[in-house]
This record gives structure tokens, C-alpha cells and sequence, in this order.
């Protein structure tokens, strides 16, 4: 007999929104926008009162003042979302034997088997009351055979829901919902749908898979497995990766600093894309040297959440200027990126403008298209996996 999945997928509702209203409650019930600076920011985050004027987040913070002008805009405090994270965690942890960590504030939960000795949905729902007493936070889930089917689930349920689509009841369920309610389906994809008349995913489960396989190659499959709530994939086990970190020894000893400079350009540029590939953030940076004579020294700081070398590069720097010695040859240089959490990229969107964010998600596209440093900063040209301009003929 094969064994019944029962998959939980939990989504903290507009959790920096949320995190923020614990310390300030005048901010309940209002159009709170999350994110940087008016002019030329973006949204990190939206309350629900704010999405009801068309805000979602990366929507630049210009336009959605325009949209909803007497919206509260904050700044946003990196340390408290880490904080509340792991808070949450921490219950997950302790509550159930498999789970996956996705997000900063998004998890995936195996239940299966357990419902052998316990109803499986008592126990979600227990597991997320006991979130909200112990938070303050809202939180939301949903429970299917299948991750996709339970992401959708929590969809519906929010704001502060639950929502239980029973085995058998997944096409069903899917059926009146619109196709862009499928996770991860592109806007280019929904387009493409759409010209051929499939709008809801009622219309996409009654379509021929061979059509789908013609229009959309090996995606095709894809799509008619999502529509068709068929999700195989597994959870995988919450990461304990700490830190991530790259060194250099240098053939002769190298007492010039602006020669140490672009190595360590050239190795925080790429632990910090091995970062966003990876759906992390870093919260600590640090450097290591060894001098000529072996002795060796490490420096290193807290930071603010993050996965750009915008931010790391200058920091990085600054360590080196700490310990820099003219008189002193080095041997070995090294840079650390430690007190790692999920996180997608988008947390760094407090300090960011479009222009910026789109420039990262073009030279990590590239990057993982053509090989690493393909694309990079001018100082790391000549340093790390990628050592000739590819824009050069051979």
C-alpha cells in the first residue's frame, strides 16, 4: 500500500509587517509600505491594507506613494526580522522531526507517517497556535499530498488561516483558481497560456499534455504535473551551514595593498553570489592574513543581514585597513561570511534602488548561464575561476 504524503506549507503573513507591528501597534490596521528611501527604493514588504491599493513588494516605493500616498513608510530593521526568524524556527525545531527552511519566514513540513498515531492536521494546526502565542506573530498554512498543492493551500488561507485539500481533492480544489496561482509559473509562460484561451487551471488540467509538450518543450510536462496538483519532490532537511569561506596564498609574499584589495574584491563577489544561488544572507564578515613569518591574525565584524558585495566590499576593506602593516609581507589572505540564515535577496531591498537589484539579478542570470565571473567588478577581472575577458576574442 502506498504510504499517503502529508505535506504542511507555513508562510508567516507579511511577516516584516508583522514583526514591525509588535514593537510599534499604532501600525495595526494602516497601509504600512516596508523598504528604502521614497525616491528611489523599493517595497520590501506591504501590509494587507496596502495591497488593496494594487502595492506588492519590489514595486518601486515612487509608485506605490502614488498608489496609496498616506501609507506609513519604514525604514525596516534587519535585526528584528533575523530575530523573529529564528524564533520561529526554533518552535518548528522542537516540534516536528523534518522540516525545510526555505525563506526567512516560509517552511515546509513531512508529515507523513505520523498519521498513523495522530491527525495530521490537529497537529499542524496546534503547531501554529503555538507560534502565535509564543510570537505575537500571524501565521498562516495549508496541508496536501504535495508541496505545490500545500503552498496554494496556505495562498488561500491567508490572512492568519489554515486550509486542510484532503488526498484526491487536489484538481478540484485547483480547478476555479486562476493559472498565475501556480508557484514558480512564469509570466512569460501565463502569457503564452493565455493566448491559447487556458486561463484558469480547470482549463489547464483539461488540456492535452502532448500540446502542452509541443507548445512549451520539457516544461510542458511541468505545467500539466502542476496543474494537476502530481508534486513529488521531496523536503529537504533544514541546512546547519554556518559560514562560507574562500582563501588565497600568494606564490611570493605580497606587500602591496592595492594587490590585496582586488583579490579580496575578487573573492567576497564570489561568496557573495554563491550566497543568493544558495537563498542566503550573511550577518557577520571577517578577513584572515597570514604574514611571511606564518602568524596569523583574523578581523572580523557584525553587518547587517546581506548577500551584496555592494555592502560587503566596503566592509571587507575596512578590515583590511585595521590590520594593514606596509611593513609586513603577506603570505595568505582570506575572507569569511559567517552567521548565515535563509533569506532570498530580497531582504536587502531596505537599502536598494531598481536600478541595483536588477543590475544583481542580470550579472547572477549571466553568471550562472556562462560561469562565474563572467560578469564582474573591473578589480576582480584578472582573479578567480573565470582568469581571461570573455568579451575578448581568444
Amino acid at each position: 500500500m502506498e504510504l499517503k504524503r502529508h505535506i504542511v506549507h507555513i508562510d508567516l503573513d507579511s511577516f516584516f509587517v508583522s514583526v514591525e507591528r509588535k514593537f510599534n501597534p499604532d501600525l495595526i490596521g494602516k497601509p504600512v509600505l516596508i523598504g528604502g528611501s521614497a525616491e528611489r527604493g523599493v517595497v520590501a514588504s506591504c501590509s494587507y491594507e496596502a495591497r488593496k491599493f494594487g502595492i506588492h513588494s519590489a514595486m518601486p516605493m515612487k509608485q506605490a506613494m502614488r498608489l496609496c500616498p498616506h501609507a506609513m513608510v519604514i525604514r525596516g530593521s534587519h535585526g528584528r526580522y533575523s530575530e523573529a526568524s529564528r524564533e520561529v524556527t526554533e518552535i518548528i525545531h522542537d516540534s516536528v522531526p523534518l522540516y525545510q527552511k526555505t525563506s526567512i519566514d516560509e517552511f515546509y513540513i513531512d508529515m507523513t507517517g505520523m498519521d498513523r498515531y495522530y491527525d495530521c492536521y490537529k497537529l499542524a494546526g496546534d503547531l501554529r497556535q503555538r507560534v502565535i502565542r509564543e510570537t505575537g506573530l500571524p501565521i498562516s498554512f495549508g496541508m496536501a499530498s504535495g508541496k505545490t498543492v500545500a503552498k496554494m493551500a496556505t495562498n488561500a488561507a491567508k490572512p492568519n488561516g489554515q486550509l486542510y485539500i484532503p488526498h484526491g481533492k487536489e484538481r478540484e480544489f485547483m480547478a476555479p483558481l486562476s493559472i498565475r496561482k501556480i508557484p514558480m509559473l512564469g509570466e512569460k509562460t501565463c502569457q503564452k497560456l493565455y493566448q491559447f484561451g487556458i486561463e484558469k487551471i480547470g482549463d489547464l488540467q483539461k488540456t492535452d499534455l502532448r500540446f502542452l509538450e509541443t507548445a512549451f518543450g520539457k516544461h510542458g510536462r511541468y505545467i500539466w504535473e502542476k496543474a494537476n496538483g502530481i508534486d513529488e519532490s521531496e523536503i529537504v532537511p533544514h541546512s546547519d551551514r554556518k559560514s562560507i569561506s574562500t582563501e588565497n596564498t600568494f606564490h611570493t609574499d605580497v606587500a602591496d595593498k592595492k594587490t590585496l584589495e582586488t583579490v579580496l574584491v575578487s573573492m567576497t563577489e564570489e561568496l557573495s553570489a554563491k550566497l543568493r544561488k544558495e537563498n542566503k544572507v550573511a550577518g557577520c564578515l571577517a578577513i584572515k592574513i597570514r604574514y611571511a613569518n606564518f602568524e596569523t591574525h583574523t578581523q572580523q565584524e557584525k553587518i547587517s543581514l546581506t548577500a551584496a558585495e555592494h555592502i560587503l566590499i566596503p566592509g571587507i576593506k575596512n578590515l583590511l585597513n585595521k590590520v594593514w602593516n606596509q611593513h609586513r609581507p603577506i603570505r595568505l589572505i582570506g575572507v569569511r561570511l559567517s552567521q548565515l540564515t535563509t533569506g532570498s535577496y530580497q531582504i536587502n531591498l531596505f537599502e536598494d534602488n531598481e536600478e541595483r537589484i536588477r543590475l544583481y539579478q542580470a550579472m547572477d542570470k549571466i553568471n550562472f548561464k556562462f560561469g562565474d565571473k563572467t560578469v564582474c567588478r573591473a578589480a576582480g577581472m584578472a582573479i578567480g575561476t573565470r582568469n581571461f575577458n570573455p568579451f575578448l576574442k581568444d
